[in-house]
């Protein structure tokens, strides 16, 4: 199969800062989905913007469909469509002219340009929003008319970085039913990067986790996962007032994390579940718990298992966690 992106030894170093990216490596096949996953700050962004020929790399390569991408990074666009989390050049338009006049010059016809943004407006039910000002909408929309405008004239290949932050689930439902039908009916080759994986990691079909500008893994979601198939998590979540006299019993458990105020994990092999589920049970009582939840391996646990840490970096953990 034709590879769409080959990146060899791909080093990004910043006058100030650490190194963005390390030595990276990696090869996306034409018509896959793939997914750039890592916690913020892990390097991702700086990764696309120089496969999307905006950033000039330290040193490495990278080849799209065969292109020289760092010698001729003017041809990135003949065959992207790359989308970023930061909107701009739309905000004087209507939400109707943004994704028109995008079309328009990617080398729609009028009537083809027409046709697909009234297409998008309906499929993602903005009607409403059509006849508006970008520069006026909420974040999310103003977010929204970008992703939608990227998806005009069908590119041979899209980048997306972080492409459902902040829209409503409803809509990030549509935004990973309509990628899926580009892949699907078109073979649109697809670079999914984000930090929210819940989500995503049901789209990609094959994934890399990046952490500190390394590759710290490759594989499919199944292959990745088998790396921590043992583990489950226990999430418990106190009922209001309670937390004083539970958290020193949570905190001393080992792998315990507070999430938020009376939100606790526990994560543990799949053995010892049953007997750390009794526990917390006898030891708090029913009277003391709102909610609780086993869950089965995502991949915010393999990133645990690679790194040591978890993906924000910010949750205060209890005294026993690793």
């Amino acid at each position: 199969m034709q590879k769409a992106y080959r990146v060899e030894q791909l080093t990004k170093v910043y006058a100030k800062g650490p190194m963005a990216n390390d030595k990276i490596d990696l090869e996306i096949a034409q018509g896959e989905i793939f997914g750039v996953f890592g916690p913020n700050g892990a390097g991702k962004t700086t990764l696309v913007r120089q496969m999307a020929g905006l950033l000039r790399p330290t040193s490495g390569s990278i080849f799209l469909f065969g292109h020289d991408v760092v010698a001729k990074p003017a041809v990135v666009p003949h065959y992207v469509g790359y989308y970023n989390q930061i909107v701009v050049g739309l905000n004087s338009h209507k939400f109707r002219e943004a994704l028109y006049i995008t079309g328009r010059l990617r080398g729609q016809s009028k009537a083809e340009a027409q046709k697909q943004a009234d297409g998008l407006i309906e499929r993602f039910d903005v009607k409403e929003l059509a006849d508006r000002l970008v520069g006026k909408l909420s974040g999310g929309e103003r977010r929204l008319a970008a992703l939608l405008s990227t998806f005009m004239n069908y590119s041979r290949l899209l980048i997306l970085d972080e492409p459902t932050n902040e829209l409503d689930p409803v809509r990030r439902r549509l935004v990973w039913d309509y990628l899926h039908e580009l892949n699907g009916q078109r073979g649109t080759t697809i670079i999914l990067v984000t930090h929210n994986v819940l989500e995503a990691e049901w789209v990609v079909q094959r994934v890399t986790i990046i952490d500190l500008g390394k590759l710290q893994a490759m594989g499919t979601p199944g292959q990745l996962k088998r790396l921590v198939e043992d583990t489950v998590r226990l999430e418990v979540r106190l009922r209001s007032g309670q937390e004083e006299q539970a958290q020193d019993f949570l905190a001393a458990i080992p792998d315990s994390i507070r999430l938020r105020p009376a939100v606790w994990q526990i994560t543990s092999s799949k053995g010892e579940a049953s007997a750390l589920f009794s526990t917390v049970i006898e030891r708090l009582g029913f009277e003391t718990l709102d909610d609780f939840r086993l869950i089965t391996p995502t991949f915010e646990d393999v990133y645990i298992k690679l790194t040591g840490k978890r993906w924000e970096g910010n949750d205060e953990r209890g005294n026993g966690a690793s």
